[in-house]
């Protein structure tokens, strides 16, 4: 009734909305526009009753079925109806879906789950009435956020411009629908089992990294191959807003996880205020940011509005993740020594971490058995006594220290050499700049000292006995400069990066900060964003761990260097959002570490 009562409201007024939405204006058409908002409304709780009742293999059964009549009522409903046509194979294609999971659902599995459940004591009508109310509050300003944002495009710009838009906004948001389905899907089984809610939340991030991730990267490096089918425009209009939208995706994970958190402590309350905050946050940033950046600005608003509630969201699952892998190590006095809460709850309640064990009767559990106590890998080396009592020092500290200074020494003398004799090059040739021209415009001390700074590099990786990472850092990062500055001081500067998106925001980034015009930031800003990509690039190795040496992560990193330089020009474009994903993908795998042989037992097996 409320959604009926909504969808009238909205035909009422009409006018108000501009003249996309003039066809639903009919008679017919505003009458099949009411029964479809129910029945999606209907196909929308659906999905949340499949999960709810652990049976979530059957929502993407569901949508693979809405989708795919949606496409075969569009190809057959595109000439015969050629305004309605979109609006109409939407509206019928729900039925597909809907029908048959309502038998699904009212006719086979609740039944089964009430027969599953018959001795268990539903939950009280205040407890459940305080929760839908903060639950569906939160849940009104999401899809707020979600369904609004592509009315304020339509009733702001022109139709060819709310099309680039809406085709962005369909691609990315299918990522978005991941996030909330994981979430969804989080919240029902971790509510069976209260305990093991930071297992859940670990596993949620693992599988989210490993799935969005690299659709989130394929939509970033390919989002005009990705639209061109539509059209050349679609293409160079709506790229920038897939990249944002798919961006925007990676915080929305976090926030999504948190909120299915909060759902599972009950802790409405903080949940309706934090989807509240979402909403404002997009919807005010993108009535701000239409202006300067134009449809842009949408996605512009998504991506800064979700990583700002990101940020917040992951106090919150810090804290939920600390009761899993944190706390102090105080072994029982007449208990098995465990090095974590999660390991002392675990073995009283009779989970594992990766299954639920039967609790043994009359009995200590296997786990406790034996005088050897379980302890985490540092509380191990730290209480590890030294033989002697004092701890001798490496006979190669010494050549590391001296080795050290005098790569120092030299990164900084050559750093001095090269843009001390670097500014006086000069090369009146014309064509492209190629390493040829490059090596004979440069004059040979800068050679020199480019040559010198490639094996300070080299040395401060191969011949150390320690695995510091500052010096090859400077060195490495004093040579990529020099790289990159050089066809400068020929004469040969960035050229600027085209596209509408890109001058409106370097326009209204110029605005802001004071300059002359965006001509500097076209320019400099994609070349300064691939240096700082190599920052998140270099952690995201180093959380490799073992998988990859010292020497290997490094040698890595300089030859994605190298053949970053190489294709600087065509690379310049995704510079920015290649940033920006590097950095969440980092923040991704910080929150959830990549499994290491430190929870395994001596024998190589995982622990329970």
């Amino acid at each position: 009734m409320v959604v009926a009562l909504a969808a009238g409201v909205f035909l009422l007024t009409l006018d108000q909305w501009g003249a996309s939405y003039a066809p639903l204006g009919a008679p017919l058409a505003g009458a099949l526009f009411v029964a479809a908002c129910v029945a999606w409304a209907l196909l929308t709780l659906q999905d949340g009753v499949l999960t709810g009742l652990r049976k979530a293999e059957w929502v993407p059964a569901g949508n693979a079925v809405f989708s795919l009549g949606k496409l075969v009522l569009l190809a057959v409903l595109a000439s015969a109806l050629p305004v309605l046509g979109i609006f109409v194979s939407w509206a019928v294609a729900i039925a597909f879906s809907t029908l048959p999971l309502g038998w699904l659902i009212f006719r086979r599995l609740i039944p089964r789950q009430a027969a599953a459940d018959h001795d268990v004591q539903p939950p009280a009508l205040r407890s459940m009435g305080r929760f839908l109310a903060g639950d569906s509050l939160g849940a009104l300003f999401s899809l707020a956020m979600i369904n609004l944002l592509p009315v304020m495009v339509a009733v702001r710009f022109s139709a060819a411009e709310n099309g680039y838009f809406y085709v962005a906004y369909t691609v990315g948001g299918t990522m978005e629908f991941m996030a909330i389905n994981m979430a969804s899907s989080l919240t029902a089984h971790a509510s069976h089992d209260p305990r093991r809610l930071a297992d859940g939340v670990r596993g949620a991030l693992r599988r989210m990294a490993l799935l969005l991730v690299p659709v989130v990267a394929v939509l970033v490096v390919f989002a005009p191959q990705i639209l061109t089918p539509f059209d050349a425009d679609y293409a160079e209009h709506g790229s920038t807003v897939l990249r944002l939208l798919a961006l925007g995706a990676l915080p929305r994970v976090v926030v999504e996880l948190y909120i299915g958190v909060l759902r599972v402590q009950g802790r409405t309350g903080v949940l309706a205020a934090l989807q509240g905050a979402m909403c404002v946050l997009v919807l005010g940033g993108a009535a701000v940011l239409f202006t300067p950046a134009g449809i842009a600005g949408a996605g512009w608003a998504v991506l800064a509005g979700m990583t700002l509630v990101a940020a917040v969201s992951v106090v919150g699952l810090r804290a939920t993740l600390r009761d899993r892998t944190g706390g102090s190590v105080e072994p029982p006095s007449t208990a098995p020594e465990y090095g974590t809460r999660w390991a002392r709850l675990n073995a009283t309640a009779g989970y594992g971490t990766g299954r639920p064990r039967r609790p043994a009767h009359g009995e200590a559990p296997r786990a406790a058995r034996g005088a050897v106590a379980r302890q985490p890998s540092w509380a191990a080396g730290m209480s590890r006594p030294d033989p002697v009592g004092l701890v001798q020092p490496s006979p190669g500290d010494g050549y590391d220290r001296r080795l050290g200074r005098v790569l120092w020494a030299l990164l900084g003398i050559a750093t001095l050499v090269f843009w001390a004799t670097v500014p006086g090059a000069a090369d009146g040739s014309a064509g492209e700049l190629t390493g040829r021209r490059l090596l004979q415009g440069l004059p040979l001390p800068a050679l020199v000292a480019g040559g010198t700074l490639i094996l300070v590099f080299v040395a401060s990786v191969t011949l150390r006995t320690r695995a510091e990472p500052w010096l090859p850092g400077a060195a490495l990062g004093s040579a990529l400069v020099a790289l990159h500055t050089a066809p400068v001081a020929l004469g040969r500067g960035p050229e600027p990066v085209g596209g509408t998106p890109y001058r409106e925001a370097a326009g209204f980034l110029a605005e802001t900060v004071g300059l002359d015009g965006p001509g500097p930031l076209l320019r400099w800003a994609p070349l300064v964003c691939q240096l700082l990509c190599l920052v998140p690039l270099w952690l995201l190795l180093a959380s490799a761990g073992r998988r990859l040496s010292w020497q290997g992560r490094w040698g890595a990193l300089y030859l994605l260097a190298v053949g970053a330089w190489v294709w600087r020009d065509a690379l310049a474009p995704v510079a920015p959002p290649l940033l920006a994903l590097l950095v969440v993908l980092h923040t991704a795998v910080v929150l959830v570490p990549l499994p290491s042989l430190r929870g395994r037992r001596p024998s190589g097996r995982p622990e329970d």
